[in-house]
């Protein structure tokens, strides 16, 4: 996951969406869809300021000012091992935060 934010810190939500969308990675998708909800969602804040029209995601003045990738919760199993042994997995997750702005 971190690899993949690391691809689109800085860059322009256009063309971050267009390198996301070409990168073979699982995460990527999930990236992706966490930006596209993170325009959306500055969007319709402009829409409700005072001044609406400052931002517009399609001239490209919109772009990814913070984004990473911090450890999540952590589910545990067991698997049995041999001779009554148990072996434990860790199944791990990840919490995503992006901020987008607007030049």
């Amino acid at each position: 996951m971190r690899l993949v934010a690391d691809l689109v810190r800085g860059k322009n939500v256009n063309e971050a969406l267009a390198i996301l969308r070409y990168t073979p990675n699982k995460a990527a998708r999930q990236v992706s869809q966490t930006l596209y909800s993170a325009v959306s969602n500055l969007i319709n804040i402009d829409e409700q300021s005072d001044n609406p029209g400052k931002v517009d995601s399609d001239t490209g003045n919109v772009f990814v000012k913070l984004i990473f990738v911090d450890q999540g919760p952590v589910m545990k199993r067991m698997l049995p091992a041999p001779q009554g042994r148990a072996y434990r997995i860790r199944k791990r997750m990840c919490k995503l935060t992006i901020v987008v702005g607007a030049r």
